[in-house]
């Protein structure tokens, strides 16, 4: 019998760094740097995470086939410094901030892989490493992934070596990059530009800017007037789908700043936003305008991805694939048969992405014939048993309820959260990729008025607009979604059926922004966000069965198919990974319950933190 052969991905050193095992062409284990550091989007050497998915595999560096770095170092150096030599004089500043960063650490990433390994205990003379291109790393964790034998590609981010955006074909073992567009013209880095000019963290409040879209009015002269100034004063945009930024109005090329305030002031008659100041509807109008501009460029980018593959089907990747509000228009517009997005859709990808591009393209391995999609639901970092749970709660004197029979647990969680309860939910593998799916999971009832308001303020102390996804029985998604498939990753938006929504009040579109927030749209308030959307999970029972259940046991109970679930964590801190770390977030919040496998944690019975344990003091602000 040969052995198996094992290939470890790796992203670092820019942000967001993970690492993944493919065993034999399988998807093992994948897991993000910050959630053991506990730093957001930790751009460090992996080595937790890499120590993590070897142990899943009970494998030993010494073992690899090859480790393969998600991208081309000298590339990346290249257009750096062709970059700074186009744009000089200007990039001085930026240019002698980078310089010292790339000579003593980026530059030589090679020979910092082999250091890193080697600390970790790697002994082979010589580790076999392989760097594939950025954009076929994101090319290749959609598409080999992916229910489909034959699909276009379309990967969209800031910026990888020098492509910004590329259109593929993936067939079988074979992905062909067929267009790309160049740095500096980047959706990502357009989207992100917005994102700070609205007050926002680039790399971390995209999602923000997305969310808060909805309240712009689609109807106004301002927001149209803002749409206006982006595709006649910073954007050309092509028929394609291809674009140039007018470089005049930006800074990321060569500046500490994404944006040049005087022009974009003049542009827009709107300074930029300070961050946590109070949100104007100027900002609301403008989030909704660069919204429409990306969904626009977006819809043409896959129309010629299907004119130049012929493909029925459609793989996405890269940051702006976790749009998911363009998403789901995409798919409504019908320009492909379905669509698939990666999971993990941003660099920690590329991770996975560069191990399943070495596996397939390097060692030609043959795909197999896809029989559904390979993440197995994205549940690939690290479980804990109960053993390990008791030993977290006799260290901090923390009484529980164990349940000898999950179904009795879920009884009780399910009268919980009826009652309005806030119940953690630490469960068995944890995601991979930026959305919390139900293993590291914070729940609510849909159905309570209050609930959004209660999770945002109480729990996760973040911006009150910020809107909640429901997760829903894959079986009763038509029951209340206007969706015809399952959405298993929280990337795709999609209406509340009409029947269940609630007509508004003549002057809504008057109203401040909290009581438009607050205007009961549907009789599951807390999931509806004011354009009548939600980001919808779907949960099969065949892919988390456990979720799956709690779901259903709520729903026999009370006639709805779905929770509220949001990520487990608060503002600024990364996803919960251990009982550890579910207990702190847990203790620090004003949620009810805490459930972590069968055992059962209730606030009233615990005992108080100590006082310097303070999540402010301890996560930098996202």
């Amino acid at each position: 019998m040969s052995r198996p052969r094992a290939i470890l991905g790796i992203s670092a050193y820019y942000h967001d760094s993970a690492a993944a095992l493919l065993v034999d062409g399988d998807i093992v284990a994948a897991a993000q740097l910050e959630r053991f550091t506990r730093k957001k989007q930790d751009e460090r050497f992996p080595t937790e995470a890499i120590r993590y998915v070897l142990r899943e595999a009970g494998l030993h560096l010494d073992e690899l086939e090859a480790v393969v770095f998600y991208e081309k170092p000298f590339l990346k150096f290249e257009r750096l410094l062709e970059t700074y030599h186009a744009f000089a004089p200007r990039g001085l500043v930026s240019y002698l901030s980078a310089m010292p960063v790339w000579l003593k650490e980026k530059l030589f990433t090679r020979s910092n892989l082999k250091k890193a390994l080697g600390d970790m205990g790697a002994t082979k003379a010589k580790i076999k490493l392989l760097f594939p291109e950025h954009h076929m790393s994101h090319a290749a964790s959609a598409f080999y992934p992916s229910p489909f034998e034959e699909a276009a590609i379309l990967t969209v981010d800031g910026v990888g070596e020098w492509a910004t955006t590329t259109i593929g074909l993936g067939q079988g073992k074979d992905i062909k990059l067929l267009r790309e567009l160049t740095f500096p013209h980047s959706l990502g880095l357009l989207y992100s530009a917005f994102t700070t000019y609205c007050g926002f963290k680039v790399n971390s409040g995209e999602y923000k800017l997305m969310g808060l879209a909805p309240y712009g009015d689609p109807d106004s002269e301002r927001t149209a007037r803002y749409k206006q100034a982006i595709t006649k004063e910073l954007v050309d945009l092509r028929e394609d789908g291809s674009f140039l930024l007018n470089m005049r109005h930006f800074r990321f090329a060569t500046g500490l700043r994404m944006f040049d305030e005087a022009g974009w002031r003049r542009i827009f008659d709107l300074p930029s936003r300070k961050a946590e100041s109070e949100l104007s509807q100027e900002y609301m109008d403008m989030a909704l305008a660069i919204q429409q501009v990306t969904e626009e460029i977006v819809d043409r980018l896959a129309i010629t991805a299907k004119k130049l593959t012929g493909a029925k089907h459609l793989c996405l990747a890269g940051g702006v694939a976790l749009n998911c509000v363009a998403n789901g228009k995409l798919l409504r517009s019908g320009h492909f048969d379905d669509i698939w997005i990666q999971p993990a859709a941003g660099d920690a990808g590329g991770a996975l992405g560069a191990a399943l591009a070495a596996w397939h393209q390097h060692y030609a391995a043959e795909r197999a014939k896809p029989s559904g999609d390979a993440m197995h639901g994205a549940y690939l970092g690290p479980a804990f048993d109960e053993v390990q749970t008791r030993r977290m709660a006799k260290k901090h004197d923390a009484p529980f309820k164990h349940h000898a029979e999950f179904d009795a647990l879920c009884e009780e969680v399910a009268g919980l959260l009826a009652e309005g309860h806030v119940v953690g939910w630490h469960q068995g593998r944890m995601e991979y990729g930026p959305r919390a799916l139900g293993n590291r999971s914070i729940l609510g009832d849909p159905r309570k008025p209050d609930m959004q308001k209660k999770l945002n303020l109480k729990i996760k102390y973040r911006e009150g607009f910020r809107p909640f996804a429901p997760s829903v029985l894959e079986e009763a998604i038509g029951e209340v979604f206007e969706l015809d498939r399952p959405s298993p990753y929280m990337l795709l938006v999609a209406p509340v059926r009409k029947d269940r929504c609630n007509p508004l009040p003549d002057d809504y579109a008057n109203l401040p922004m909290y009581e438009r927030l607050y205007h009961l749209r549907s009789d599951l308030p807390s999931i509806t966000h004011v354009d009548y959307s939600a980001r919808i999970q779907s949960v099969a029972k065949e892919t988390n069965p456990r979720y799956w259940q709690i779901i259903d046991t709520f729903r026999r109970r009370e006639n709805t198919p779905l929770v509220v679930n949001t990520s487990f964590n608060v503002r600024g801190e990364p996803i919960v990974c251990t009982p550890e770390d579910a207990y702190r977030c847990f203790m620090r919040t004003e949620m009810d319950y805490l459930v972590i496998g069968n055992l059962l944690f209730d606030k009233k019975d615990q005992p108080e933190l100590p006082e310097d344990s303070d999540w402010r003091e301890e996560f930098e602000l996202d």
